[in-house]
């Protein structure tokens, strides 16, 4: 069984993150820079929450704001879900689905060690399904090796 700790060792290790006092248009800049989805907002060393396109999308462009004019702090979403390494791929799955959400925060001891996607997520899922998949049809293949004395 895949746990996140597999998952996050097939992925890069670099956590991008902003401050809450910076502007939206820098967390979008940086967004797309890096081409990804998710920023983790950071105060003095601690998690203070977690910044998406699809929280700029809802409120800077709906509400017809200027980006270089609000601040990450006010758009971030505060109450933020975060699994461990030591769970499971589907544990985590279960998490993101319940919460809503596409990007979830991984700690370690009240650390932060990286951030999981569903996309990585559904990607693991799959490599493990290959996997089962394999094993079965090298088990079947052994047993249609073996032959059988029909007289018994």
């Amino acid at each position: 069984m895949l746990t996140i700790r597999d998952v996050l060792q097939s992925k890069s290790s670099a956590i991008w993150s902003i401050c809450p006092g910076d502007t939206a248009y820098k967390a979008v800049e940086i967004m797309a820079e890096r081409d990804i989805g998710v920023l983790v907002v950071i105060d003095e060393e601690n998690v203070v929450g977690i910044v998406s396109e699809r929280d700029v999308a809802r409120n800077i462009i709906l509400k017809e704001l200027s980006p270089r004019g609000v601040r990450v702090e006010e758009l971030m979403t505060k109450d933020i879900y975060c699994v461990t390494p030591g769970m499971s791929v589907e544990e985590c799955m279960g998490v993101m689905t319940t919460a809503h959400c596409r990007h979830m925060p991984v700690f370690e001891n009240n650390k932060l060690i990286g951030v999981i996607t569903f996309g990585d997520i559904v990607n693991a899922l799959l490599l493990e399904q290959k996997i089962k998949i394999a094993d079965l049809e090298s088990y079947a293949s052994c047993c249609d090796a073996v032959s059988f004395d029909d007289s018994l």
